[in-house]
């Protein structure tokens, strides 16, 4: 039997898909016409705004490869469907008013290195979003992209769209992030273009870092998940590193409201417009996690690495993850680019997006989060101490062991460069 996060039942969808015990205000929740669809529409993020734009009574379209996990809501349909498959999406668009594209591959884990399926997924797949918008005559499209394609590892403390500009392609260490920047310029460059009959197609982007809430899929059970296996026993980084973070129903407001400010009611006021979209605040991520090491029963990670080990570490299970990878599938605890995430600074201003589109970010609390993901799992107690110090140790040990392989016997002197500048 599917579970249901909070907004997805057919109760909850009555009531702007509150969590529980938080309240977040419904801000515009009306899209002009009939009918939008939600490419990822499987996805926490894409299954979230369905059904806020649900409980409206708008209908919605769920497409995706994957069936979503939860109930559907009343005045939802789900297709299952590729964004790669052009005779899919081109029935599934018929006389739809509004496309949210959130179909993307490769965020995070081993993933990042699957090349051909991020490449074929974010560029192709969204090449023929747009293709199909144009052919059905659908007037709008917004594209969720991310912070990553001004974020390449150098320092951005408060960058806002006119500012920090792409981050070169060819300069980018992982694909995902490459092939979001590439996804997120072809949007933009589709804003304008002509429809058939008339009108044109109007586009948006949003850029939005990592995303939280009850029952989030992906960021909060992978860090628990390694927390659990003792294996964040280190901190890495500068301490004041900050960056940014967006609870999914603020992240869902600044979806609906970019859709209504592509029409002539708002006067196309995003019409070929980009947007950082968070919840207005910077934390360290070590800080703003501790209340998953308290929640788990863990105590913080104490010990200080310097980063250029962590990274080079993270180069050598890249590797190791590509060359097992015909034999046996060994994810990578952390990739070079979730590394310079951690690592370095990067936090973007949302000035934009309120002044533009009316976006006011609610107040969330990770700890909320946290605790309904731990009322979900069982608690594990605390270790012993002599446990705690002998996991320590070997995972030390191990760590120096990667260390050791990636300076002497995988060739990367190459990555010197870049360790140095960490």
């Amino acid at each position: 039997m599917k579970s249901n996060p909070p907004g997805s039942s057919p109760e909850a969808c009555k009531f702007a898909a509150q969590a529980p015990q938080q309240k977040t205000q419904a801000k515009p929740t009306k899209v002009a016409r009939q009918k939008v669809l939600v490419t990822g529409g499987g996805g926490y993020l894409g299954f979230s705004l369905g059904s806020h734009l649900a409980k409206s009574g708008t209908p919605v379209i769920l497409l995706d490869r994957r069936r979503p996990q939860w109930e559907l809501c009343p005045e939802t349909e789900f297709i299952q469907a590729d964004v790669r498959d052009e005779e899919a999406l081109y029935r599934a668009f018929k006389g739809v008013d509004c496309v949210f594209h959130m179909a993307s591959y490769g965020l995070s884990g081993a993933e990042k290195l699957q090349k051909e399926q991020i490449e074929s997924i974010n560029v192709g797949g969204t090449k023929l979003v747009i293709d199909v918008c144009v052919r059905q005559r659908v007037p709008r499209l917004i594209y969720t992209s991310t912070v990553n394609v001004a974020f390449g590892g150098k320092p951005i403390e408060q960058g806002d769209e006119d500012s920090v500009p792409y981050f070169p392609l060819d300069k980018h260490i992982d694909h995902y992030s490459r092939t979001k920047a590439i996804a997120d310029q072809l949007t933009l460059m589709a804003n304008g273009t002509p429809l058939p009959g008339g009108g044109a197609l109007r586009t948006c982007v949003l850029r939005p870092p990592g995303i939280y809430g009850p029952e989030e899929q992906r960021h909060l059970p992978r860090v628990a998940g390694h927390i659990k296996k003792r294996l964040f026993m280190f901190r890495f980084g500068d301490r004041k590193a900050r960056m940014n973070w967006v609870h999914v129903h603020n992240l869902v407001q600044a979806h609906v409201l970019a859709a209504e400010a592509l029409t002539a009611a708002k006067g196309y006021v995003a019409n070929g417009q980009a947007y950082y979209i968070n919840d207005g605040e910077s934390v360290n991520l070590f800080e703003w996690m501790a209340p998953l090491f308290e929640k788990l029963g863990y105590s913080q990670p104490w010990i200080q690495v310097p980063t250029s080990w962590v990274y080079l570490t993270a180069a050598v299970m890249e590797r190791l993850h590509l060359a097992l990878r015909p034999i046996c599938c060994l994810p990578p605890l952390l990739t070079r680019s979730e590394v310079r995430s951690v690592a370095v600074t990067h936090t973007f201003q949302i000035a934009k997006a309120r002044a533009q589109l009316g976006y006011a970010p609610d107040k969330f609390r990770f700890a909320d989060a946290v605790e309904l993901y731990v009322q979900s799992t069982t608690r594990r107690p605390r270790g012993s101490t002599a446990r705690t110090l002998l996991r320590l140790l070997l995972g030390l040990l191990l760590f120096l062991g990667l260390l050791a392989l990636a300076l002497h016997f995988l060739g990367l002197q190459p990555l010197q460069a870049s360790v140095e500048r960490l």
